[in-house]
């Protein structure tokens, strides 16, 4: 008796195993398919990591227009470009700068007005430190970036100010991180292409290649092979988990070479990517059931897919989006699949990680067991 379980076990992974060589085999054949599962992502981490490297050492365009033309003004000009944040441009006294603004496409102009040293004199003179000197900043409200330059002018402006009153912040700020080291956008980010990645291939790689085999009756003929319902869909969840440890594997490889990543790799890795491919696999099973012609299916799979890519936090916070938004994107899989990686990637957070591995978890065997149950091979029902 067991030597026939054994035996019939060996039958169905001898099966399965074929069946996922058949599927590589295909893969490698479509070049298209290649590029979108393996480069594609690589040259979202390329290009998002090229223009978001190094932020927090960005030199910002500066345009100044000095009214005042005295050492003092001088003196604040090169107090400004000392701080090393900001490439100088200087704007002619006698253009009018709002128009200088328009023709030069200048996102912020600091005005230096005319009285500017004398009404800076009265009031180092007569030690009024309670009332400011007027700077006047010209800005963009539309233009991206702005208010970040606008935020470290004036922290700049501010160390200038404590210099020539002389007088010490009475509170200073300590910053303490809740990591054990500093990351970079490149460290938040690569995670997040990771999951949607993973959740992009297996979702459309389940509504694709059941949706368009059902469609041509490939998957009726199959009834007629030693194939059964169960050894289809495990030599296809097996064919996407290899591929998705492939792509992440080269995702890895990249960031490392290119940008230097410092980023934990461990078995929580290899478990979101597990979780990933059975979240959407099962849910691309269930809308080719849903939706049984290739086109349709492949539709429903690009409204679920969309709203998950860019509201779950692959390609910046969640917390940057409106609450509503928030409340929403914390009831997506993708967003759990993400959290879950970056807790354990990029915070070491071993607890933060379980917690997100089982909220997906649940939701994979809810809706991998759904899809099990519905899914049809040839006349074969659940």
């Amino acid at each position: 008796m067991n030597l026939h379980i054994m035996n019939g076990a060996i039958i169905r992974a001898n099966i399965i195993w074929a069946n996922i060589i058949v599927s590589i085999k295909s893969f490698y054949r479509e070049k298209t398919v290649v590029f979108f599962r393996l480069a594609f992502p690589v040259i979202l981490i390329l290009v998002f990591g090229t223009i978001f490297m190094e932020r927090d050492n960005e030199i910002f365009e500066l345009s100044i227009q000095d009214l005042n033309r005295t050492p003092s003004s001088e003196k604040l000009v090169e107090a400004i470009r000392l701080s090393k944040r900001f490439k100088m441009t200087p704007v002619p006294p006698a253009a009018d700068a709002k128009q200088y603004a328009k023709a030069n496409k200048r996102n912020l102009i600091v005005i230096i007005p005319k009285d500017f040293e004398m009404s800076l004199m009265q009031k180092m003179g007569s030690n009024d430190f309670d009332t400011a000197v007027s700077l006047t900043q010209l800005y963009d409200p539309g233009s991206f970036g702005v208010t970040t330059k606008i935020g470290v002018l004036d922290m700049v402006l501010a160390g200038i100010n404590q210099e020539m009153s002389g007088k010490p912040p009475l509170i200073v700020p300590e910053p303490v991180s809740v990591l054990k080291k500093k990351y970079r956008f490149i460290e938040f980010f690569v995670p997040g292409v990771i999951a949607m990645a993973v959740m992009t291939a297996s979702l459309f790689g389940a509504v694709n290649v059941n949706a368009e085999l059902l469609q041509k009756g490939v998957i009726r003929k199959l009834c007629t092979t030693p194939i059964t319902r169960m050894d289809w869909i495990l030599s296809n969840v097996f064919y996407q988990f290899i591929l998705a440890v492939l792509s992440t594997a080269v995702m890895l490889l990249v960031s490392y070479i290119v940008f230097n990543v410092n980023l934990e790799i461990n078995a929580w890795l290899v478990v979101f990517v597990a979780l990933d491919v059975f979240s959407f696999v099962g849910l691309g099973m269930i809308l080719t059931r849903v939706a049984k012609e290739a086109e349709s299916a492949s539709a429903a799979a690009d409204a679920l897919m969309f709203p998950m890519m860019f509201l779950s936090g692959t390609f910046f916070p969640v917390e940057m989006m409106p609450e509503f938004l928030q409340k929403f994107a914390r009831v997506l899989p993708l967003y759990y699949v993400n959290e879950g990686l970056r807790a354990a990637m990029v915070a070491a957070d071993h607890m933060a990680a379980l917690k997100c591995a089982l909220f997906i978890g649940a939701f994979a065997a809810v809706v991998f067991v759904l899809g099990t149950m519905i899914t049809t091979l040839g006349g074969e029902t659940a």
